[in-house]
């Protein structure tokens, strides 16, 4: 069998898994995310085209990535989504075809999530952080619960699973409802991931007295279910457990829980992923304060050697963790929505 290719940092770490931002645009301002006015949009000429993603995602395909997940901003806002979808899923590297899956925030899926599956997708990640209308147009500065959870029954009907649903927990906002949303996915057969507030919003509001743990998340779980660590985590960023009614361990499990501790159980040790911004530049870290410029060479002719011999360069002089906690820790430049999740 012939071995991969390995995309290596400087301490050993291996990659293959390369998470591309379409778009920096969003149709939600999620309080943790944006703020109210939304944020300046990056110029129309820097974005890459659908040919120069196909070309940067096929160099990393080629030098040893096997999954490319699809992120934003929200990538269902570029109208050419399912061709996206459908050239990324045709590519081929040593291992074959990778596998193509999305981040999303479920709003346009009941439209679209039959033809992105028949593309070439393979999975969702949909972003849900309450199951109240009310709440959600506080929380997303939008009405637009029922389109999310219209796209949440969309994905199912398409098979694209297996389904995970991601949830931020709030301090006094939403963090009774934790309970609520585990239900909610259990009944669906999904996982829901509750992920700890990282300091990544565009107002700089984040603080760590305000951000809910997963500690505090575990206990207000565990108040309702009994929770049973799942081994071989590997560099899946979410720590699982197998859900069982309370105080009933040995029960058969009704689904699985993951808890994504990025601030306080750090797990940059086993980190594989790479990013690939919408205006092509390519990051070793969502936490990253520098990047390397891949659009300009590509649009300068750059042959895919010396594209991947950037891309080398830039893993190689990955940091060894993202410093949230240390004393020197300064947020990127870049916010969320135009780094990709």
């Amino acid at each position: 069998m012939r071995s991969l290719p390995l995309l290596l940092d400087g301490h050993g770490r291996e990659h293959r898994d390369l998470r591309i931002s379409l778009t920096d645009h969003c149709n939600l301002r999620c309080t943790y995310c944006m703020p109210a006015q939304g944020v300046p949009w990056l110029p129309k000429p820097t974005l890459l085209t659908r040919a120069e993603l196909f070309v940067l995602a096929g160099c990393a395909v080629r030098a040893g990535v096997t999954e490319l997940r699809l992120t934003g901003g929200e990538p269902l806002l570029r109208t050419d989504i399912v061709a996206v979808v459908a050239g990324l899923a045709a590519l081929e590297g040593p291992a074959g075809r990778p596998e193509v899956s999305m981040t999303t925030n479920g709003i346009g899926l009941e439209r679209l999530a039959a033809d992105l599956a028949g593309a070439g997708l393979a999975r969702v990640n949909i972003s849900l952080d309450t199951l109240r209308r009310d709440r959600f147009a506080q929380l997303a500065r939008r009405d637009r619960l029922d389109d999310t959870l219209a796209g949440i029954e969309a994905a199912r009907a398409a098979g694209l699973g297996p389904l995970k649903l991601n949830a931020v927990l709030l301090r006094e906002v939403n963090t009774d409802e934790a309970v609520d949303l585990l239900g909610f996915a259990l009944a669906r057969d999904a996982e829901i991931r509750f992920i700890e507030q990282m300091p990544l919003d565009a107002g700089h509001t984040w603080t760590r007295e305000g951000m809910v743990t997963a500690e505090e998340t575990q206990a207000l779980l565990e108040a309702v279910y009994h929770l049973t660590p799942l081994p071989g985590r590997g560099a899946a960023p979410a720590e699982r457990y197998a859900v069982r009614p309370h105080g009933r361990p040995d029960a058969d499990p009704l689904g699985t829980v993951g808890i994504i501790a990025s601030v306080t159980r750090p797990f940059c040790g086993t980190c594989d992923r790479l990013r690939l911004t919408a205006d092509g530049q390519f990051r070793t870290c969502l936490f990253a304060t520098t990047e390397t410029d891949l659009r300009t060479p590509l649009r300068a002719g750059a042959s895919e050697e010396e594209l991947a011999g950037l891309i080398r360069a830039g893993l190689a002089a990955k940091l060894p963790g993202h410093g949230i906690n240390d004393p020197g820790f300064l947020q990127p430049p870049r916010p969320m929505s135009a780094i990709g999740g």
